[in-house]
């Protein structure tokens, strides 16, 4: 990992390891070559409603969307608002395309790599929510710099995100909660935490749909799972 100077979110990069696991399907491999290029998010230049959709709709942004359940759950449940989502791993992008196809879902734009690459070209103020669930924990200390809840992500989410827009973080790993909670603390002038009782970070708030990835933890590992809404706020509030 490049290094960087701490709360520096333009140095920040490559918070993952290898991006690629077992191979892909012919039909997954057919969808990475034909589809992906047609709705990729462009190599260069702003990443706006207007330059990706031609208009002014809402913007929602994934960071590391796994096999993009979730993703496509909130595209098909909003589809006058646009989505990105952005994942390092090519099979997750494969399964997020067969999702995409099958749900006709013409709202959605794909960047396959490094999530702050796209999040940086993303003009301040654009985005109505942000989305964040189950990020890999680097759970050793030394490894905490490469969580995606540290100061430098964490003040640029909150350039991206337009006053009133929400950021939303979930995690099945307590390590990663203690850390993210902390983090979150030294941001109370940029979020206000939605919740007024425990019951509101322990249970899944409606609109928010069960991934794979959490279904596993919670049934397969018997782990707990933590739901984090954040509001952003207007500027010196």
């Amino acid at each position: 990992m490049t290094a960087h100077k701490p709360g520096d979110p333009t140095t920040l990069n490559r918070l993952y390891g290898r991006s690629k696991g077992k191979p892909l399907r012919l039909g997954q491999q057919a969808l990475v070559d034909e589809l992906l290029p047609r709705i990729a998010v462009p190599a260069e230049g702003e990443v706006s409603s207007a330059t990706l959709f031609g208009d002014h709709r809402p913007l929602h942004f994934e960071i590391g969307f796994g096999g993009g359940e979730h993703l496509a759950f909130r595209a098909d449940l909003l589809p006058d608002h646009g989505f990105i989502g952005a994942e390092p791993f090519v099979n997750g992008v494969a399964q997020a395309l067969v999702h995409i196809r099958d749900g006709n879902l013409g709202n959605v734009r794909l960047h396959m790599g490094d999530a702050l690459e796209v999040l940086n070209r993303i003009p301040d103020g654009a985005l109505s929510m942000l989305y964040l669930l189950h990020p890999d924990p680097w759970p050793k200390a030394r490894h905490a710099k490469r969580r995606m809840m540290n100061d430098g992500p964490v003040d640029l989410i909150a350039r991206k995100l337009k006053p009133g827009g929400e950021f939303r973080f979930g995690t099945d790993h307590a390590i990663y909660l203690r850390h993210a909670l902390m983090v979150m603390q030294r941001h109370t002038h940029q979020f206000r935490w939605l919740a007024e009782s425990a019951a509101d970070f322990q249970q899944r708030p409606g609109g928010w749909p069960e991934t794979r990835y959490e279904h596993k933890a919670r049934t397969v590992y018997g782990h707990e799972v933590w739901y984090f809404r954040y509001r952003r706020l207007e500027e010196g509030a």
